[in-house]
């Protein structure tokens, strides 16, 4: 699938074998679908190198391998896709970064052994983390619950900040992660998000954090390189 001018990948760093990409527009999600698959297979067959991809979608909602049908409202009419990956109906949309990760797991990364999905997922989640707390805010993970979690001071409410959904094709990884720095979060009444009806959404913007879109990015890197010299 061709991929428009602007909503194109744009290299800005390599390290250690990884290509960091960025997109600068919005990225439709059948073209973000189509390049992680052809990333896949180019990493299977011919060894490509692996790539993490930073880009926000226009506003979409992700069934992934356990959604239910009851759990989708979509009163604005998003479009709906079917993502592949594990977990169950997800918003993506402006003002959220979301981090596609394109990694040979027959191979360690730092901290992770080979072939270790679960090492991998606790990873991504350790890498949330560790980003949110450069920024003052305390990300935890739940038992039972995927993604990472926080508790506003300020009400005592606890919300979900991050999504991760993993899907591993011949042991190379794709989809990843996604954080909610300013999105639109009424836009998560269209889902029960993640199948959790007992919790909410939050975002930075909403916890009082004014970081850009740039700085996150920019911590992203730092804090993957930190974790996997580690």
């Amino acid at each position: 699938m061709a991929i428009p001018r602007g909503v194109a990948p744009e290299k800005f760093r390599t390290d250690n074998g990884i290509v960091w990409e960025k997109s600068n527009e919005l990225v439709p999600y059948p073209i973000a679908l189509s390049r992680m698959e052809e990333t896949v297979r180019e990493i299977r067959a011919n060894g490509a190198q692996e790539r993490i991809w930073l880009l926000e979608h226009p506003s979409l909602f992700t069934a992934g391998t356990s959604a239910k049908e009851a759990d989708l409202f979509n009163p604005r009419g998003y479009p709906t896709y079917p993502a592949g990956r594990g977990g169950q109906w997800t918003y993506h949309g402006p003002g959220q970064r979301v981090a596609y990760l394109m990694m040979d797991l027959s191979h360690p990364h730092g901290p992770v052994p080979e072939r270790d999905l679960r090492a991998y997922v606790s990873f991504l989640e350790q890498w949330i983390i560790a980003t949110l707390a450069r920024l003052g805010v305390k990300g935890e993970r739940r038992e039972g619950r995927v993604g990472v979690w926080v508790v506003d001071a300020r009400t005592g409410e606890e919300a979900k900040i991050a999504a991760l959904g993993v899907r591993v094709t011949r042991w190379v990884s794709w989809h990843g992660i996604s954080i909610n720095v300013d999105p639109d979060l009424s836009a998560f009444d269209g889902i029960v998000p993640c199948g959790i009806k007992e919790f909410g959404v939050t975002s930075l913007r909403k916890l009082g954090v004014t970081a850009s879109m740039e700085q996150v990015d920019a911590i992203l890197v730092e804090e993957w390189d930190r974790l996997i010299a580690t």
